[in-house]
C-alpha cells in the first residue's frame, strides 16, 4: 500500500536527495559522539584491529574500494554510452571541473606556500561530493532546469576520474615491485575475461577481491583497484553494436544496479560516521584561522565557484560550449557553489596526505566542514532566489 511504512522508506531511497541526507546525518552523528561522553569508546572502536587491519583501515581500504568500483562503473558507462559519450556532451563539463581543481588547488597552495608539510594537502579541496551536490539541489525541485543536473552529474563524475588520477599520481609511495607486478598480473587475467566475452560477474569479483589484496600490498593505495576491476568490466552484453552497447543485462548495468544502493546508503555512511568524528577539545579557536584549515575552506567556498564558473563562462564566451539548456547565469553560478560540497572525496584525501599528522587531519575537517556547509548554504540560497517562480 502506498502509505505503508516500507513503501515509503522505498520511495526516499529512490529519491535523488536520500543519499546526501543519509551522508549528512552519518556526518552529524559522528560529531555529536566525538565530543560525548562516548567519545572515548567511539575513537577506540575505530583503532581496534579486526585481522591484519583497524577497523578504520578496513573502511578507508576496504569499503571504500567499492565506492571506487561504483565511481569507475559510473565514469566507463558515462563515457562509452552516456553523457559524456560525445565530445560535444564534454566540453562544458570538462572545462569546468578542470577549472574546480586547479583554482581550488592554487588557492589552497597560497595559503600553505611556505609550508612544507601542510603542502601535502594541495589535493583537498579539488573534490566535488555528488551525493551532497546533488542532494542539495534535488531539493529545489524544479526550480533548477534539469541540464543543469546532467551539467553537474558530468562534472562530478570528470571531477571524480580526476581524484583518482591524483592519488595514483601523487599519494601512492613505497611501491613494492613483485606485488606490483602481481597485481598487473591480475588486471592481464581481467582484461582476457573482458575480451573473450565473459559475461557472469563472479569470476571479475573474484579476480577482484585477489586485485584488492595484492594492490594493498604493492603500496598504491588499495582503494584504485576498485576502480581498476570497474573499467576491465565488460558494458557490452555479447557482440558489438548499439543494442548490446545499451542492454540493460550487460554484466557492468548488472553490477552498477546492485552497488546503486549499497554505496549511497551503507559505505558512505558508514565512511562519513568514521571519519568526520572531529573532537574539539583539542582545538581552539585559532584552529579557524590555521593556513591549512584557511586553504581548505577557501579553496572549497572560493576556488571551485572561480574555477567551475569562470572556466565555464569563458568556453561558452569563445564558442566552444553552450550554456545548458534552459540554465541562465545566476543558475549556473549557484551550481558553481554547490560544487564547493567536497565532503567525501576531501576528507578522503586528506587522510591520505596527512595519515601520520593528527592536527593536520583535524585542521582539514575543520576547513571541509566550514567550507562545505558555506559552500552548500550559498548555493541553495542563490538557486533559491534565482527561480522564485519555477
Amino acid at each position: 500500500m502506498s502509505w505503508s511504512p516500507i513503501r515509503r522508506i522505498r520511495d526516499f531511497m529512490d529519491g535523488e536527495a536520500a543519499g546526501g541526507l543519509v551522508l549528512m546525518a552519518a556526518a552529524a552523528a559522528a560529531l555529536v559522539i566525538a565530543n560525548s561522553p562516548w567519545s572515548d569508546a567511539y575513537f577506540a572502536a575505530l583503532a581496534a584491529y579486526l585481522g591484519p587491519l583497524s577497523v578504520l583501515h578496513w573502511i578507508n581500504d576496504g569499503l571504500m574500494a567499492v565506492f571506487f568500483l561504483l565511481v569507475g562503473l559510473e565514469i566507463k558507462r558515462e563515457v562509452l554510452n552516456g553523457e559524456l559519450a560525445t565530445a560535444r556532451n564534454r566540453v562544458l563539463p570538462g572545462v569546468a571541473a578542470v577549472g574546480g581543481m586547479l583554482v581550488p588547488a592554487l588557492i589552497y597552495a597560497g595559503f600553505n606556500l611556505h609550508d612544507a608539510a601542510a603542502l601535502k594537502g594541495w589535493a583537498v579541496p579539488t573534490a566535488t561530493d555528488i551525493a551532497f551536490a546533488l542532494g542539495v539541489l534535488s531539493l529545489l525541485g524544479n526550480r533548477v532546469p534539469v541540464s543543469l543536473k546532467v551539467f553537474l552529474t558530468a562534472l562530478a563524475i570528470i571531477d571524480d576520474l580526476g581524484a583518482v588520477i591524483i592519488i595514483a599520481l601523487f599519494y601512492t609511495g613505497g611501491l613494492s615491485p613483485a606485488w606490483l607486478a602481481a597485481a598487473l598480473g591480475t588486471l592481464v587475467l581481467l582484461g582476457a575475461l573482458n575480451r573473450f566475452g565473459v559475461a557472469r560477474l563472479w569470476p571479475y569479483l573474484v579476480l577482484g577481491v585477489l586485485l584488492w589484496v595484492l594492490v594493498l600490498r604493492s603500496g598504491v593505495h588499495a582503494t584504485l583497484a576498485g576502480v581498476a576491476l570497474a573499467l576491465l568490466i565488460p558494458l557490452r552484453q555479447s557482440g558489438s553494436g548499439t543494442a548490446a552497447l545499451a542492454s540493460e543485462h550487460s554484466p557492468l548495468l548488472r553490477l552498477e544496479h546492485a552497488l546503486h544502493r549499497v554505496v549511497p546508503f551503507l559505505i558512505i555512511p558508514i565512511f562519513g560516521f568514521a571519519n568526520a568524528g572531529l573532537s574539539f577539545a583539542g582545538l581552539s579557536p585559532a584552529a579557524l584561522v590555521e593556513p591549512l584549515t584557511l586553504g581548505v575552506a577557501g579553496g572549497l567556498l572560493v576556488g571551485k565557484v572561480i574555477g567551475v564558473f569562470g572556466f565555464s563562462a569563458l568556453a561558452i564566451r569563445c564558442g566552444v560550449a553552450t550554456l545548458p539548456h534552459g540554465a541562465r547565469w545566476i543558475q549556473l553560478f549557484g551550481v558553481a557553489l554547490l560544487c564547493g560540497i567536497g565532503f567525501t572525496m576531501s576528507l578522503f584525501i586528506g587522510l591520505l596526505a596527512f595519515a601520520d599528522a593528527p592536527l593536520l587531519q583535524s585542521e582539514v575537517k575543520v576547513g571541509i566542514l566550514c567550507g562545505s556547509f558555506l559552500a552548500g548554504l550559498s548555493g541553495w540560497a542563490v538557486l533559491r532566489w534565482a527561480s522564485p517562480g519555477r
